[in-house]
């Protein structure tokens, strides 16, 4: 997803360089209007991104909006900018005024770190209190990134995303309650449960019983719901794994490729290796291939940007690492496979080369 990469990246530079922005301005600079850009709005064309829009509100002259973005000369979208220290719902009262004398139907609250988009779905022309769509860079979700991209000015369209905003909202409530009731649950919510299997009168003593059995069982449910989805996403991508592995090791079917066998070793050492690289690119861009002499991991499958090699087939098991610019590899030996996150750094700095 070439959006949820960019974002990404935006979310290393903010990181890189929070410590150095001290002023609200700067939070603009270096964290807003590269988000902006990424939305695919011009930054650099004041008729399509337009900073400090002027709005007067009532009797308050020369107000100012931080920025427009218009498509098609018709604003689509207001910021309102504060530094990244603020808290980003702290401020929705001013957005709020903007709101109602603009005519863009999407305004977004943000410290350049989190975006809050809001609407009007309770009253037209009245932003409502809360956001129905929050991005955070620090915590991409990419549920939120998927509606992020009807916002970019390729995908932008009103209605879409109107019929969707409401939606997203209420879920988002309803999920807000839910997450309540699971560290708390209500007496409401353990009387509808309980009574269904419970015929006794639920007095006080009970009542707190019950709430703790209640709490205990839905987290449960929940922990066993998510193991459970796990195996299965782990079962689903090891078949996949070995599936590539048959196709890439078929170039030749009459010759010693049909010696190869990737071990399950092998495929957890790939995915310890998967999960280290993903902090830095997407998973899709690391892939594998097994040879008869080592099983390798390579990037965007090309045999010329090898990371790593682990070398199975013998008593002892070793690692060999590209890094440092040197085409040659680094060996070194293992003793359990978790010492692979060990080789965090030079494994990092093997993908930096390329």
């Amino acid at each position: 997803m070439e959006l949820k990469l960019k974002l990404e990246q935006l979310h290393q530079r903010v990181s890189g360089l929070k410590d150095q922005i001290n002023t609200e301005e700067a939070t603009k600079n270096a964290f807003v209007m590269p988000f902006i850009q990424i939305l695919g709005y011009d930054i650099f064309n004041p008729t399509e991104v337009i900073p400090e829009h002027i709005c007067d509100i009532g009797t308050k002259k020369g107000e100012k909006i931080d920025y427009v973005i218009k498509k098609n000369d018709e604003p689509i979208l207001i910021f309102e900018c504060k530094h990244w220290k603020e808290n980003a719902d702290a401020h929705n009262s001013q957005l709020h005024r903007y709101y109602h004398v603009s005519k863009a139907r999407f305004g977004v609250l943000t410290n350049g770190t989190i975006y809050n988009f809001y609407t009007d779905l309770e009253k037209p022309n009245i932003m409502d209190e809360k956001p129905f769509l929050t991005i955070d860079i620090e915590d991409l979700k990419d549920s939120s990134i998927k509606i992020l991209e009807s916002f970019t000015k390729n995908e932008y369209h009103l209605e879409t995303i109107l019929d969707s905003a409401e939606a997203l909202k209420y879920i988002k409530a309803i999920r807000k309650e839910f997450e309540k009731e699971i560290e708390n649950p209500s007496d409401e919510l353990v009387k509808l449960l309980v009574n269904r299997f419970f015929d006794k009168p639920l007095i006080a003593s009970r009542m707190l019983a019950f709430k703790d059995y209640t709490k205990k069982a839905l987290a449960i449910s929940i922990n066993e719901s998510i193991s459970h989805r796990l195996k299965s996403a782990l079962s689903i991508n090891e078949k996949i794994e070995k599936q590539d592995e048959t196709k890439t090791n078929t170039i030749d079917q009459n010759t010693d490729t049909n010696k190869v066998i990737t071990t399950a070793e092998e495929l957890e050492a790939f995915q310890i290796v998967k999960a280290i690289l993903r902090e830095k690119i997407a998973s899709d861009r690391i892939s594998s291939r097994d040879t008869q002499s080592y099983f390798g991991v390579l990037l965007d499958d090309n045999n010329r940007k090898p990371i790593c090699r682990f070398h199975f087939n013998t008593v002892n098991k070793y690692i060999e690492v590209f890094h440092n610019g040197k085409d040659a590899g680094e060996k070194h030996q293992l003793n359990s496979l978790d010492e692979i996150y060990d080789f965090r750094e030079k494994l990092h700095e093997a993908l930096d080369r390329y």
